[in-house]
């Protein structure tokens, strides 16, 4: 434990508290300041000028990650006829209904992301209580509701990430691995932010993207200045 403050005290000694870095200078710096033993994963926390209790407020959405989240990712798919095949041939890890669901209600949730198709929102809303906690259950706002199974199965296979902004306002999301290198980390930062400047509601008044920053598992977090993104609001 001594050894880990005196690694991340290390880390925070690089980085100047006041500063607003620019998003290559901050990718540069989360790589640089890396020095454990684990592949540690880079996360990106931005704050928004919106009140998500409005329902017009409320930014949601999904982006698909240039060089995806750097591991493995089991989707679930629940279809049924010819909707199952076309899931397995995507890439889907498993494929079902009925039998799933009652094997989730017995506690079984070995998967990372879950899609339906329209026809079978009705049976996988008998779990909603257990997904919906945990970020699992599917929506068409972020296109995991769709009968275009093999693209949504291709899509979260790729790297697609998908995000809310919560109470206080600020959208985490993770954006990669620190061993995706500077260039890769910036990609898919920059497409992350770009998704979020697009979907600005329309209610929105005064500064949209009011603080950004990104930090690494065990290193510390790096402050990125809006003004340095095009369309910020």
């Amino acid at each position: 434990m001594l050894r880990r403050g005196k690694r991340i005290i290390a880390a925070k000694q690089k980085v100047e508290p006041t500063k607003r870095y620019t998003l290559k200078e901050a990718t540069e710096m989360i790589v640089s300041m890396a020095g454990v033993k684990f592949d540690e994963t880079v996360d990106a926390a931005v704050r928004l000028g919106v009140n998500p209790a409005h329902a017009d407020q409320m930014v949601r959405g999904s982006v698909v990650l240039p060089n995806g989240l750097g591991k493995t990712v089991r989707v679930l798919v629940f279809a049924k006829g010819d909707k199952e095949k076309e899931a397995l041939d995507a890439g889907a890890d498993l494929v079902g209904n009925d039998e799933i669901i009652e094997k989730i209600k017995g506690g079984w949730l070995e998967f990372d992301r879950v899609i339906a198709t329209p026809d079978m929102m009705g049976a996988v809303g008998k779990i909603a209580k257990i997904l919906g906690p945990r970020g699992l259950m599917p929506n068409p706002k972020v296109g995991t509701v769709t009968f275009d199974i093999a693209n949504a199965v291709r899509e979260l296979k790729a790297g697609k990430v998908e995000f809310r902004v919560e109470k206080a306002g600020i959208v985490h999301s993770p954006v990669g691995k620190v061993s995706f290198g500077a260039e890769k980390l910036y990609e898919n930062v920059n497409a992350l932010l770009e998704t979020i400047i697009k979907l600005k509601p329309a209610s929105s008044k005064g500064t949209y993207i009011k603080s950004i920053s990104i930090s690494s598992t065990m290193g510390a977090g790096v402050r990125i200045d809006p003004l340095d993104l095009k369309s910020a609001g």
